[in-house]
């Protein structure tokens, strides 16, 4: 599975608010979709995770049917200075078919924006920041197979 990458400039170079925009924009490609009214719909908690600088470490993670894509976001002196960014489009539909998106969150903060986000969407759930890159990806770690050589070895 592929997995495409893009760093956003945020505070001070964008406000929360229009940095979440850049993303919303990003991954809908600017289309009038489903998808766009959805993440709209949760913005106010996005911005909220954003102002938290969850982004910097963690990526948002969107999974659909096709590539998957990580969006970091950088802050501060790295915001202004535009070298680590990459804002460029994606050459593909990054909510294509059967999509989620996944929000990095402090764990303090982890039970109120899982309630506030179901209240929107089934499709966009926040992830406890240590987790990794999105949920999926961490429960698909805890659920691998392991071999008992030694079991093997006596049949």
């Amino acid at each position: 599975m592929s997995t495409y990458s893009r760093t956003i400039r945020s505070t001070p170079h964008r406000d929360v608010t229009e940095t979440w925009d850049f993303i919303v924009e990003l991954l809908t490609q600017g289309n009038d979709t489903t998808a766009r009214k959805e993440l709209r719909a949760v913005a106010g908690i996005a911005c909220s995770l954003i102002t938290e600088q969850g982004p910097k470490t963690a990526p948002i993670t969107a999974i659909c049917d096709g590539p998957r894509t990580r969006i970091y976001c950088t802050y501060d002196d790295d915001a202004l200075d535009s070298s680590d960014a990459n804002e460029d489009g994606l050459g593909f539909d990054p909510l294509k078919g059967d999509w989620k998106v996944s929000l990095p969150c402090p764990t303090s903060d982890l039970s109120w924006v899982q309630a506030a986000l179901k209240k929107h969407s089934t499709r966009i759930t926040a992830r406890d920041i240590s987790e990794g890159t999105s949920v999926e990806e961490a429960s698909n770690k805890a659920q691998a197979m392991t071999l008992d050589i030694e079991g093997l070895m006596k049949l």
